[in-house]
């Protein structure tokens, strides 16, 4: 995923990333109001639609320049990442057709500033339907103002993909503040095609199977991190219950999974996850590896190989829902050393 952030900007600069419910805590304001499609106007739908119709051919025509046009001003300003952002999905959705699936009004109008002058984090719950089921965006520094968000879809095409875009509204024109492609398969299949394997999984006992898989399947059913609903809540409730003991705070820097080697060398992950850059029949198992330094080449890449071999004879059950592993050596301050192998080429 690709989003619209300034890390380095002070507070106030309006940033875009999820933040869960239970997480948000007493500083966070609801959103004025949330409006579905099925809920606008004519006018508000078909105008909603219409620019992210408009944003999504300059995508497929890899019109990065035409895109920065429709771009709100703080982020035409520098263009780099994005223009980078749209040749690489225009390859991906060439010869597609874009329709565009949905459409939401997010009405910040009268949202108030702190006293120090920051945009508060800001929730919109929206109610489908009238019925129980709810897509939430939560968005950190939000300024006052009326946004739109739409999810495009890329169609026609042997790998469906997802363009959405967040949209903000300038001098009554809609102009783009968020861009997020998203592939909507992975090794030639959907993500519920992986929930279905995740749950099957979870069955059989191959709970790291089924913990990655189910990674898999949010990545390919979720728009954006900025985005939660009722269906993923409910894909992560069944994450929860399926991920293995050591994976039950998941696997992060501040909670590594520590692998031992045949030697007894310890390999501490930091990160696990799920790649399909190499379009084979099953996707890959990507693994973060700390180490204090990334060293020779030669070094490096046995290490990597090494780790990979013992978090496969650690879990051998990996074998059989993946293609094979990469392993990313991160080390402060150095780029990454990454290597790849194919299950059969890990002992």
């Amino acid at each position: 995923m690709w989003s619209l952030k300034r890390r380095s900007k002070a507070a106030g600069r309006w940033a875009l990333k999820v933040l869960s419910v239970a997480a948000l805590g007493a500083g966070v304001v609801l959103g004025e109001t949330c409006t579905t499609q099925s809920a606008m106007t004519p006018a508000e739908r078909d105008g909603l639609a219409a620019a992210a119709r408009g944003m999504a051919e300059k995508v497929l025509a890899n019109d990065a320049a035409g895109l920065r046009a429709m771009t709100i001003e703080e982020y035409a300003k520098d263009f780099t990442a994005i223009q980078s952002a749209v040749g690489n999905a225009s390859a991906k959705v060439k010869g597609a057709t874009m329709v565009v699936e949905q459409v939401y009004l997010l009405d910040a109008s009268d949202l108030k500033r702190a006293a120090d002058g920051t945009a508060p984090n800001t929730q919109f719950l929206c109610t489908l339907n009238k019925s129980i089921a709810e897509v939430d965006f939560s968005i950190p520094g939000l300024p006052p103002g009326k946004y739109g968000f739409a999810i495009v879809e890329a169609r026609g095409i042997a790998a469906p993909w997802r363009l959405s875009f967040l949209m903000q509204q300038e001098g009554g024109q809609w102009k783009m503040g968020g861009f997020y492609p998203r592939a909507m398969t992975a090794a030639g299949h959907d993500g519920l095609w992986y929930w279905t394997e995740a749950r099957r999984m979870a069955k059989s006992n191959e709970r790291w199977n089924a913990w990655l898989y189910y990674k898999q399947a949010e990545t390919l059913l979720n728009p954006t991190d900025l985005i939660q609903s009722t269906h993923l809540e409910k894909l992560h409730s069944e994450q929860t219950s399926a991920a293995p003991p050591a994976a039950s705070e998941g696997v992060s820097p501040q909670a590594p999974l520590v692998v031992k080697g045949a030697d007894g060398a310890e390999y501490h992950f930091t990160g696990l996850g799920v790649d399909d850059s190499l379009a084979k029949d099953k996707v890959d198992i990507t693994a973060r590896l700390k180490v204090e330094q990334i060293g020779d080449p030669v070094v490096a890449r046995k290490r990597n190989i090494d780790a990979m071999n013992a978090l496969v004879a650690a879990y051998p059950e990996l074998r059989k829902g993946f293609h094979g592993v990469w392993v990313f050596a991160e080390a402060p301050g150095q780029n990454p050393y990454a290597t790849e192998l194919a299950m059969n080429d890990i002992h």
